[in-house]
């Protein structure tokens, strides 16, 4: 594999018939820092936080004014609304308020209500940044950016699975990934933590420390749930920071959520936290409620954070982003997803030694990636993801416009469904995630249905060259020529090995 086919596929999306081949290939990726737009017009035109999350806000405060007309019979309903849509039924979250609020005397469905929302939010916002991501992938200046902007939103999961994150998981990458995938880390990492999809993920919104002044009050009330919610603060330590296994104890994960308490969302919360919160403000922006935060100086892998209020879990933030385990685990994941499964420890320690001489600098990391031999090497490649094949295929064929709802239903076939990975830990990034017999037939499948729609229009014999400078292999060029038409042959590259893999 040459270097310049290397720069356009391993670092980038993959190649367009008009791109030019990098006469620089290290410098061509360095350009695209300059070239990078943090809020191209695809993504400009997306809904805004403010539309999507005055959505859910309406339908949230609908929900609770019905819920108090409701009766008792609203938890178990709530329970049937929350299995319907895929949320936890057992969790006191918006998710479950809202369908047990539904549930009135006027005749309305609440099961059927709570799915109509999701999929109004589902169609109106979620597939509509779904084509906004696509548009942006295809018509960047700056692919190899675009790639870490995917490989950060990532390793900031969030499912969209949920129904009070369904509009706003593609608003993370957006607002929280897109502008400072060109920064210091730790500003990604306060930015993220602080989104609205993250804190309704995780369930941070609504964690009350035992010790509040809300807590007390709600403390004789029978049937009322409050308390501490760790999600985020173990999420935070084991995949967005320090990574699993690395020191910390099962103390200062609960030390850290009790310093996270008070964050929370404007207008997107239920019970004693919408009272706390109020209904003032921006839906959807990040607040901070003093009533609902655990007093006190918290003891964190060994450091004594004695700030009061907000400030108290951004400083453990801010001492996380530079930890030297979060920069080891920063490095391995880099170079698991530039160079192989199981990437060179020598490179490993060079990327995680650029992150901590410059306090989490991303582009000093990716400088020290770029100039590494390893993310050079021909014997290197990652199989594809489904997102990363139809990516490079719709780039391949020149498509500069896309459908939503196609390019949607085509990764949910592959098995990727974007912004919905089913856990926090995001999806895979090894090959054996995504290399099995079953998941390459449904690229071949895609790869015949690409040709039929391009009409024969593509000669892949002239393509493959281009796509691939110097790299295509006698295997595929001989496949190629004995294809029986021009739609065989262009089917026939999209699953050459040289397209399979990056």
């Amino acid at each position: 594999m040459s270097q310049a086919s290397i720069a356009l596929n391993r670092f980038g999306l993959g190649a367009r018939a008009d791109d030019a081949v990098p006469e620089g290939p290290a410098g061509y990726l360095l350009g695209q820092f300059d070239r990078y737009e943090a809020r191209p017009a695809a993504i400009a035109a997306m809904p805004t936080r403010r539309q999507v999350a005055g959505e859910l806000a309406d339908y949230l405060t609908e929900a609770r004014q019905l819920r108090a007309m409701s009766g008792s019979r609203s938890m178990s309903v709530a329970a049937e609304a929350a299995t319907m849509i895929g949320d936890n039924p057992a969790m006191s979250t918006a998710t479950t308020a809202a369908a047990a609020g539904k549930m009135v005397d006027d005749g309305k469905d609440p099961i059927r209500q709570a799915r109509q929302f999701a999929q109004r939010q589902g169609r109106d916002n979620y597939v509509t940044a779904v084509g906004g991501r696509a548009l942006s992938s295809l018509t960047s200046a700056a692919p190899f950016v675009e790639r870490l902007v995917h490989f950060w939103s990532n390793h900031f999961a969030v499912s969209a699975d949920k129904l009070t994150v369904i509009g706003l998981a593609g608003l993370l990458e957006f607002e929280a990934i897109r502008p400072h995938v060109l920064g210091k880390f730790s500003d990604m990492l306060a930015a993220v933590e602080r989104h609205p999809a993250m804190l309704l993920y995780l369930d941070q919104a609504e964690s009350i420390g035992p010790n509040s002044p809300i807590s007390s009050r709600a403390a004789n009330r029978p049937n009322r749930r409050l308390g501490l919610n760790e999600n985020l603060a173990r999420e935070i330590l084991e995949l967005h920071t320090l990574g699993v296994r690395t020191g910390y104890s099962q103390a200062d994960v609960t030390e850290f959520a009790r310093a996270l308490t008070g964050w929370t969302v404007s207008g997107l919360t239920n019970g004693p936290v919408a009272r706390v919160v109020g209904v003032d403000g921006v839906p959807g922006d990040f607040v901070f409620a003093e009533r609902i935060h655990e007093p006190g100086a918290r003891m964190i892998i060994g450091r004594s954070y004695a700030q009061d209020g907000e400030r108290q879990a951004q400083a453990v933030l801010s001492d996380l982003a530079v930890h030297p385990a979060t920069a080891k685990h920063i490095a391995t994941k880099l170079a698991r997803h530039f160079t192989g499964d199981a990437p060179a420890p020598a490179l490993v320690t060079r990327l995680e030694t650029a992150f901590l001489t410059s306090d989490g600098d991303l582009p000093t990391v990716y400088r020290a990636l770029i100039a590494a031999p390893e993310a050079w090497s021909e014997s290197n490649s990652k199989f594809k993801t489904p997102w990363e094949w139809s990516v490079s295929a719709m780039r391949a064929l020149g498509m500069k416009t896309v459908q939503p709802l196609v390019v949607n239903g085509l990764l949910n076939q592959l098995g990727q469904p974007i912004w919905r990975p089913g856990s926090p830990a995001g999806y895979d990034d090894i090959n054996a995630s995504w290399a099995g017999p079953d998941a390459v037939m449904r690229r071949v499948e895609a790869a015949e249905r690409f040709a039929t729609r391009a009409g024969g229009a593509i000669d892949a014999r002239a393509l493959a060259p281009k796509l691939f400078p110097a790299a295509v292999g006698a295997s595929t060029t001989q496949a190629l020529a004995r294809a029986e038409s021009p739609g065989q042959a262009l089917a026939l590259l999209l699953v050459a090995p040289e397209f399979m893999r990056r």
